[in-house]
């Protein structure tokens, strides 16, 4: 008796902190589970914090992308001519006129645009879905240009251009003199300065520049308006020519000495034009474009030592062009445009006559790849020609949104019947577990847009939303009825729970796994909607496996406690338990 006693007392000693210890984990990770329900149902339906304005204004920012058959846009297909290329580069120029394509709508301003390669038969196609845009004809006429590769070489400083800026300076200077002799004449300052000042940033002052130290301005003007001999509340006499055009200063007062010296003037300003200013100017046509571009690569300087450079080949023409141009601009820049705008502007070394070149500088490996593709984009354009066109009104796709939620809701409350009456308090907890996955998939589309894999949801995309509802109480399914096995086994409750939970994991592990390499596969070879449908597939699975498998098993043995003993008729039929008592 005493050892009994003895053996009892060492048992409840060591065991009491233990249930204990594991009873706080349990409600730990279950208030746990709690925080993070009512994060992601706020992220997923702001609407519930709108009573809290800062935290409504935050989250209410938060959306989902909406591919074009939700929110309408333009679909247009193109048809890719390549019978001119060689079988090995038809890839390199589909792939160059996708980039050229992508580069463009992304210029457009279009959100989550879609450019992407297909094949009808033998022809080679081009898809682009322009989401939001309702302006076809700009859209077409954008998407069809050809990008344009050329070479430029310095205006002649001879030429008529700078001529004409000669005369246009000549002028302004006239002007400016002429406005002179009129301040000198006893016109008010500040006015001919608020009426023909070309400073943006004192003209609506009266040309009043504030107080500045010497240092302040460039030093023709600083050499005037801190002369010693320049008397405040007078205009200097000439005007004072710098970097920026014609002054006509006025000293208005100073202040402080050495150091301190400070100068209150204004000016009026006459803006010199120089041809650096406008560098479409500076650069004229010399014939060499993209044409006559065999190719482009990254090569290294010293036989694969030094830094990565670019390498240019020219076609015959081509090469008669570029050794025409390297001997006239030896030491001189050639600029290099795509679409008007300038990629690079090497220096020529010497006369080239073979037809190929290098670009030097100090390139990084990804910067002389950027290069290369922009260049070959150039040099490769792929003809392409429209073949269909389909613009999708907003509203349609508003309409088919709100059927297939609808279809959604419907799908979700019939198997939240289902599983609460077959399965009772197993039942609602599934349900809850089923709206905290739907709440956690629609967090996980609003917080993609994030990261660089943001996911835009379609009308498929939604079907397998739908369809993964169905699919993620299988796995609650499973679960439930091996518990309800081990308790007709007369296993406590606990031990049916942690039984179920264990037993049914391979089952659910392989059907799962079976299915993501369906949708593996699917997001590999498939295109356009299917590829969307097998994305929000694969996602809700994994969501489904993540809800069922830990977040179901934290809940219930945080709630399953004596009282479970009591009413085991909430957990299994009646009938169940007499069948299991027999």
């Amino acid at each position: 008796m005493f050892a009994t006693f003895q053996y009892t007392s060492v048992i409840s000693f060591y065991d009491a902190p233990q249930n204990m210890n594991q009873m706080n984990k349990q409600r730990l990770r279950f208030f746990q589970v709690i925080f993070f329900s009512i994060v992601v149902a706020i992220i997923a339906y702001p609407q519930m914090v709108k009573f809290i304005p800062p935290l409504f204004s935050v989250v209410d920012k938060l959306s989902i992308n909406k591919g074009l058959d939700l929110q309408g846009g333009i679909h247009l297909e193109y048809s890719a001519d390549v019978s001119q290329l060689p079988s090995e580069k038809i890839s390199s120029a589909l792939s160059s006129a996708q980039a050229v394509i992508e580069r463009r709508v992304n210029a457009f301003g279009v959100g989550e645009p879609l450019v992407q390669l297909s094949q009808s038969g033998t022809e080679k196609r081009i898809i682009v879905e322009l989401p939001g845009v309702k302006d076809i004809e700009q859209a077409k006429k954008m998407i069809k240009e050809t990008p344009f590769l050329e070479f430029r070489e310095p205006v002649d400083p001879n030429s008529d251009i700078f001529k004409q800026f000669d005369t246009f300076n000549a002028e302004t200077k006239k002007t400016a003199e002429a406005t002179l002799a009129r301040v000198e004449k006893g016109e008010d300052f500040s006015a001919l300065a608020t009426e023909l000042s070309q400073d943006p940033g004192s003209k609506d002052n009266g040309g009043d520049l504030d107080f500045a130290k010497q240092g302040t301005f460039v030093p023709e003007f600083d050499a005037v308006v801190f002369d010693t001999n320049f008397v405040s509340g007078s205009i200097y006499p000439v005007l004072v020519e710098t970097t920026y055009g014609w002054h006509i200063i006025k000293k208005i007062e100073e202040r402080g000495e050495g150091d301190n010296r400070e100068v209150r003037s204004a000016h009026i300003l006459f803006l010199k034009r120089s041809v650096d200013q406008y560098p479409e100017l500076k650069w004229v046509a010399t014939g060499l474009s993209g044409k006559n571009l065999k190719n482009a690569a990254v090569d290294y300087q010293n036989q694969g030592v030094g830094s990565p450079q670019v390498s240019l080949q020219f076609d015959t023409e081509g090469t008669k062009l570029f050794a025409d141009i390297t001997k006239k601009n030896i030491g001189k820049p050639v600029a290099i445009f795509l679409d008007k705008e300038i990629i690079s502007q090497p220096t020529v070394q010497n006369e080239i006559v073979a037809g190929q070149a290098v670009i030097t500088g100090n390139f990084t490996m990804q910067e002389a790849s950027d290069l290369v593709k922009r260049l070959n984009e150039g040099a490769l354009p792929v003809p392409i020609t429209l073949v269909g066109q389909q613009s999708v009104d907003a509203s349609l796709g508003a309409d088919a949104l709100e059927k297939s939620l609808f279809a959604g809701l419907i799908g979700l409350g019939a198997v939240a019947v289902f599983m609460i009456l077959y399965y009772r308090f197993l039942g609602v907890v599934a349900v809850f577990a089923l709206l905290l996955y739907t709440a956690m998939l629609l967090t996980v589309f609003k917080l993609s847009v994030f990261t660089p894999f943001a996911i835009t949801v379609t009308l498929s995309g939604i079907a397998g939303f739908v369809l993964s509802i169905g699919m993620a109480v299988d796995a609650n399914v499973l679960i439930f009825e091996r518990m309800r096995e081990e308790l007709a086994y007369g296993k406590n409750l606990h031990k049916a729970l942690e039984e179920g939970f264990r037993r049914a994991w391979p089952s659910i592990r392989d059907g799962n796994y079976s299915t993501l390499i369906t949708t593996f596969i699917l997001i590999a070879s498939g295109t356009g909607f299917v590829k969307g449908f097998a994305i929000i597939l694969t996602i809700g699975v994994l969501l489904s496996m993540f809800t069922a498998v830990i977040l179901v098993h934290i809940i219930l043995k945080f709630m399953i406690g004596s009282w479970a003993e009591k009413y085991p008729w909430l957990l299994v039929p009646k009938k169940k338990l007499l069948e299991s008592k027999e």
